[in-house]
């Protein structure tokens, strides 16, 4: 054995003031470590400190990678004593000055600070604006090996450099260093440096820029949706929407800032947990990602693709058996009266709503449907067999609304109208895309996506979470449709286990509205991402940011932003791994590269030499080998 290394049993070592509730089995102890148990620890006692603070500076020892416990024990000093012994270090400072004034030598920049700062902090204690504290500040470091320790130690004594702080070893002291940072509250080092309110308040270390889970005693593997990288240390971003008030979610963020990424990355990922997606896609990004996943795609305004207004809002149950609400023929048909507004431009005057109503009646009658449940099962009859009826019927309203709909049944924009709905909304995710319709049908193509949404988002046959993502909301907040829906769906999504996402890059449109302000003042969760400088003021308002936040977000690089849960907010870096990225990317230059490639055959997935199972693990590693993913 080496002989400056020697053992304590535990029987000994138990009577250390307190300490045999986390003494080991048995102590080796050497000059300037101990070997605890099967792990090897070093104590160092912080001697030096910065002359100036900010607040949360001593956070980067919360984040070092390796094992660091950091213990602070504070000791408030007696106003009368602190007022004495700050008199008599005035005097000493200022002896000392006078001396060196007098033998005309030049006078010692360290002390002409000193003397500064101890007469500011006289007037401050005189005025009762804070306080005297005796800190000791100790580090120790852990290790499994020897060697290991070594390197450890020299990486801790680097950044406590770093930070302007000189640590220095308890040498013979090992066992009281340790002892000093166990939870016990005993300093049995003693080496302690007077602080004042203000520089003690900038020192507690109990900050970090990781999200806390929800239970932090718990030693279960996070959940939620990873999100990525946190910024400013080695941790991952874990957030779990449906664990939160309400599940809705607003991203906010300038063109080109990663926002359509972001949304797909997190539907990816939150489709491994078996939540059920709707997406409103004005521009046509989700294609792909829908392909390789199986997903139903709606491309309104491709030929035969088709959505028939005057479908029954039936619901498959998990059994097979099929149902619908008591008065679903009484709600499609005051939705019809909303559908016929939209198409003519107009709001219905009184006769031609009772000339509509009869004539929806009679057209559900002809296809067979009528009060009884039993017949809602049928084929739902279609708009041109409404206009029908409204031409053959004897009142002159029901035949000038025939007119009116006559573009839609028979006319130039009748594709989307002109037979039965051509693929059911159903399916782990549905794609509507938006942007082949022209810009004569896109309010009724909103109008009757929305319609869709809201039906499954209802529909109390499905028991899973669900999400509606709606990507460059203003452009769905430019019709009166699809501001009514937002408005909706923030306000009960969460009656319905359901969740709203909602992002745009017109950040003053959704701040300076009070629609915007609803749907944003409805969300638990916020991310923001890049800027713009025009709108930094109002975002800077809304979302209450600190100086700090306002400029990061302002130089924030793509896939950077700022997740906020309630009082909880952390800076994070949206990465996707190879296979995530092939299926979400919408890079035109990525995208010719893909091209390219021969293996490459349009909108289907394609085997590019990637892994396509587990595709959050191989970001993850071992961190969150205990998440279990299905594959792609």
């Amino acid at each position: 054995m080496n002989p400056r290394l020697r053992t304590i049993p535990r029987q000994q070592a138990a009577p250390l003031r307190g300490a045999g509730t986390f003494t080991p089995d048995a102590l080796t102890v050497g000059a300037r470590h101990l070997e605890v148990g099967g792990e090897h620890v070093a104590s160092f006692a912080i001697v030096g400190y910065p002359r100036e603070v900010h607040p949360g500076w001593l956070q980067p020892l919360l984040t070092y990678p390796g094992r660091v416990d950091v213990s602070l024990h504070i000791d408030p000093v007696d106003p009368v004593t602190a007022a004495q012994r700050l008199k008599r270090q005035l005097a000493k400072l200022e002896s000392g000055r006078r001396h060196t004034h007098d033998k005309g030598q030049l006078l010692d920049p360290q002390v002409e600070a000193a003397t500064e700062d101890a007469y500011d902090l006289a007037a401050r204690l005189a005025r009762g604006e804070g306080k005297l504290y005796r800190l000791g500040l100790y580090l120790t470091v852990h290790a499994s090996t020897q060697q290991t320790l070594l390197s450890e130690v020299a990486a801790v004594r680097a950044l406590a450099a770093s930070l302007l702080m000189d640590a220095k070893p308890t040498t013979y002291r090992s066992v009281q260093g340790w002892v000093s940072c166990l939870p016990m509250g005993l300093d049995l080092i003693g080496l302690r440096r007077t602080f004042d309110t203000s520089a003690l308040a900038a020192s507690f270390p109990f900050t970090s820029p990781d999200l806390s889970p929800p239970d932090p005693s718990s030693g279960a593997a996070p959940g939620g949706v990873l999100y990525g990288f946190t910024i400013g240390s080695p941790g991952l971003v874990h957030h779990d929407r449906f664990a939160l008030d309400n599940h809705n979610s607003v991203v906010l963020g300038r063109s080109g800032s990663g926002k359509s990424y972001l949304l797909k990355l997190e539907l990816l990922r939150s489709l491994y947990r078996g939540v059920e997606i709707a997406v409103i896609d004005p521009e046509d990004e989700y294609t792909r990602l829908s392909a390789a996943v199986g997903g139903t795609c709606i491309r309104l305004g491709a030929a035969g693709v088709r959505l028939n207004p005057l479908d029954l809002p039936i619901h498959t149950r998990p059994d097979g058996r099929r149902s619908a609400p008591r008065d679903a023929l009484i709600r499609r048909s005051l939705f019809l009266h909303t559908v016929v507004a939209v198409l003519i431009g107009e709001e219905l005057t009184a006769p031609q709503r009772a000339a509509l109503d009869r004539a929806i009646t009679t057209t559900y009658q002809r296809a067979g449907i009528t009060a009884d449940p039993r017949t809602w099962s049928r084929p739902a009859p279609l708009l041109a067999d409404l206009t029908t009826v409204l031409a053959h019927g004897e009142d002159p309203t029901g035949v000038a609304l025939t007119a009116r709909l006559h573009p839609f049944t028979a006319g130039a924009f009748s594709g989307l109208f002109t037979g039965p709905t051509s693929t059911r909304p159903e399916g782990h995710l549905i794609v509507f895309s938006l942007r082949d319709l022209p810009e004569e049908l896109k309010p009724i193509g909103t109008l009757l996506v929305l319609d869709a949404v809201w039906r499954r988002v209802t529909n109390p046959a499905i028991r899973r979470p669900r999400l509606v993502v709606v990507d460059e909301a203003w452009l769905l907040l430019q019709q009166p449709a699809g501001s009514q829906f937002l408005y909706r769906m923030a306000k009960a999504a969460r009656k319905h286990w359901a969740g709203l996402t909602v992002a745009t890059q017109d950040t003053a449109d959704v701040l300076s509205t009070d629609l915007g302000k609803a749907v944003v003042a409805n969300a638990a969760t916020h991310i923001l991402l890049r800027q713009a400088p025009q709108a930094m003021d109002d975002i800077t308002h809304a979302f209450n940011l600190s100086q700090g936040e306002r400029q990061f977000l302002l130089s924030a690089d793509r896939g950077q932003g700022l997740l906020s849960t309630g009082t909880q907010r952390v800076a994070f870096h949206a990465t996707a791994s190879p296979t995530e990225n092939f299926l979400i990317t919408t890079d035109p230059a990525e995208l010719a590269s893909y091209s390219d490639d021969p293996s490459y055959r349009g909108d289907s997935f394609v085997d590019l030499g990637i892994d396509t199972t587990n595709t959050v693990e191989e970001l993850t590693e071992d961190t969150t080998d205990q998440i279990e993913l299905d594959a792609v």
